[in-house]
């Protein structure tokens, strides 16, 4: 069998949770040494066997993102001939995957990391791209053979945004983890390094500067932690400057009102995230829309307890009273995520906080239950079982 992958982000070219899934989930198939396993994504050339950068068209330099976005998919196509089945990951490269398959006549997998309805504020980013980018993803889920939800939140988000696509058509495969790689690590001078008392109880967020990661929410929150916590935000890639400049003008007040806050914009290697998620107290996902979140894994797979809205995939990786806290959210019915009471979001979020900062032993109790349950449930190598049972499923085989 060779299925050939198409992906906007693959390594080293990773900013979020979707290049994260794509990157492990290639090395585990391929790890099983029964098939062929090619990748087309975005970017420069790649020295890796069997993977293919593809770069953006000059001819579309001037053009609207998600133009320039359809035109590297075209070129994605022709690599493409040969295989049995593609699977694509994300509206980025969903459009490549349609047309490889309808000129291929292959079937075409599509893995569920985010949906374009349930992404309003994308049109901010986009203008109208953004409408183009709903195109393709509605056009292409309609299309595929079948579509992998990354939890079941997700895949009733899937048959609420596109109702016409049949259930059974939508399977459930979880996002995982490495837990070799993701695992404690207590190097204290790297922690120092970036302004942090490992000595200090601290908050730390890992994520892009979206609306959809609530980061906003989580600085007012903040505003009501003790004042001897540190608030520790590796957060970057803003998707916009208007979120930008919201972030910053928070970031300005919270610092007027406490010490110890720290924002590294910058991207970390990995040894030094782990570093700083192994000496902090606790993790927060402050996210209003989130299909699974692989940073929960990850900090659960530090030994961190993590706070967590109760939206989308969150409540079946966090478990709430055993590795961390679920806040509870009632969310507006426009597709934002926007909280109905965004008071009560900010004040409950807060709550969660302060219990985990105060309570040091059941923290760290809600930790170690996170790596444990993050390595028995979320390893790479069973989900990469369970795509290829779709793939075979999908392919009669």
């Amino acid at each position: 069998m060779r299925v050939d992958i198409l992906s906007k982000e693959y390594p080293p070219n990773i900013y979020g949770g979707a290049g994260v899934h794509v990157a492990e989930l290639v090395r585990a198939l391929r790890a099983r040494g029964d098939m062929t396993v090619r990748v087309h994504c975005f970017g420069e050339a790649r020295e890796e066997a069997d993977t293919f950068g593809y770069g953006d068209l000059a001819q579309l330099s001037g053009a609207n993102a998600a133009i320039q976005t359809m035109g590297i998919d075209l070129s994605m196509v022709a690599g493409t001939d040969g295989a049995d089945l593609v699977h694509s990951h994300t509206w980025y490269a969903n459009f490549g995957g349609l047309v490889a398959s309808l000129l291929g006549g292959m079937p075409h997998v599509i893995t569920a990391h985010s949906l374009e309805p349930l992404r309003p504020w994308k049109a901010e980013q986009l203008g109208g791209g953004y409408r183009v980018s709903s195109w393709v993803e509605k056009t292409a889920y309609e299309a595929a053979a079948a579509v992998i939800a990354v939890s079941e939140g997700m895949r009733q988000d899937v048959l609420r945004s596109y109702p016409s696509i049949d259930p059974a058509n939508v399977k459930v495969v979880h996002n995982g983890i490495d837990s070799q790689i993701w695992q404690p690590n207590h190097d204290l001078d790297a922690v120092r390094s970036h302004g942090v008392d490992p000595d200090k109880p601290a908050v730390i967020f890992v994520g892009r500067i979206t609306r959809q990661k609530g980061l906003p929410y989580l600085l007012r929150a903040c505003q009501q932690l003790p004042p001897d916590v540190q608030v520790v935000l590796l957060a970057g890639a803003p998707d916009t400057p208007e979120i930008m400049a919201e972030v910053e003008g928070l970031m300005q007040e919270l610092r007027t009102t406490r010490q110890g806050v720290v924002w590294i914009p910058e991207m970390l290697p990995r040894r030094q995230v782990t570093a700083m998620l192994t000496a902090a107290t606790v993790f927060v996902c402050p996210s209003v829309y989130e299909p699974l979140g692989i940073v929960n894994l990850e900090a659960m797979a530090c030994e961190l307890p993590v706070v967590a809205t109760a939206t989308g995939g969150i409540p079946e990786v966090v478990m709430d009273g055993e590795t961390g806290w679920l806040v509870p959210i009632e969310q507006v019915q426009d597709g934002t995520g926007t909280p109905v009471d965004p008071d009560t979001f900010v004040a409950d979020l807060a709550a969660a906080l302060n219990e985990a900062v105060s309570n040091r032993e059941r923290a760290r109790a809600f930790g170690l239950a996170g790596r444990v349950r993050a390595v028995d449930s979320f390893s790479w190598a069973s989900i990469g079982d369970r795509t290829l049972a779709v793939y075979r499923e999908v392919l009669g085989a």
